[in-house]
């Protein structure tokens, strides 16, 4: 799949980012929750964006999981080590050095997403970022919602989830995440919460995606990696 430049100029010089949004996109503009202004599954989030960027790269058929041994499984770039876009270069980079463990990889790419997948979400107007100042004198930022496509993609998740319907790879692989990440009840009002909706969530955490799935590398990568990102999440001390 080719990936078109959008070149966009930052504090930092020009970014590269791929035309349309990435999964590691849609997972955050999910998890972004309208009337507070908040990000959903904060605690954790880190683990659920690196398997978004993972899914990114998987979805593209730039990286495979292989079992090394009975117990341990192991993510390998495949092809060209590198990306027209700055978000999953930096992750496919680590991951081209040498086959690594799946929490390894989790846990070195993810704590870094947060604020450049944001930025995105706010260059591309998804989301609106507002700045001022407490007492005039702390910094603060409120955040809001800048377009319709939260919404067009909570219809193509509440469709897959409660009508039956066969959701596209890169909707199958965002629920997934969100399942794992133990976020889908916070979609109550949209997305009415019961054990059908949880249990179609654990169904596609395991990679049932039906007819309109991915190659079998493909929904056998995005199933290691969320398992692997719910077990990290397990561990993570909570604060």
């Amino acid at each position: 799949m080719s990936e078109h430049l959008d070149s966009r100029t930052t504090d930092g010089g020009t970014a590269r980012m791929a035309d349309g949004p990435l999964l590691v996109e849609d997972v955050l503009l999910l998890l972004f929750q309208p009337d507070s202004g908040t990000i959903a599954g904060e605690n954790i989030l880190f683990y659920v964006l690196g398997g978004a960027v993972l899914g990114d790269l998987a979805l593209t058929g730039r990286v495979e999981v292989h079992q090394h041994g009975p117990l341990s499984t192991r993510v390998h770039a495949v092809g060209d080590a590198s990306s027209t876009d700055d978000i999953l270069a930096s992750a496919l980079s680590y991951v081209s050095e040498k086959p690594r463990n799946l929490q390894t990889i989790l846990a070195a790419v993810g704590p870094n997403l947060r604020e450049p997948v944001l930025n995105r979400l706010i260059e591309r107007g998804d989301v609106n970022r507002e700045r001022g100042k407490l007492f005039g004198i702390f910094p603060t930022a409120k955040l809001t919602l800048g377009s319709e496509r939260r919404a067009e993609l909570v219809i193509k998740v509440r469709a897959a989830l409660i009508d039956g319907e066969k959701p596209e790879p890169r909707i199958a692989a965002s629920i997934a995440l969100l399942s794992a990440s133990g976020t889908l009840p916070q979609f109550h009002r949209d997305i009415p919460w019961s054990g059908e909706v949880y249990n179609r969530g654990k169904e596609l955490e395991r990679g049932d995606w039906g007819a309109t799935a991915a190659s079998d590398a493909v929904t056998r990568t995005m199933a290691a990696v969320i398992a692997n990102s719910v077990i990290a999440a397990a561990i993570l001390p909570r604060t």
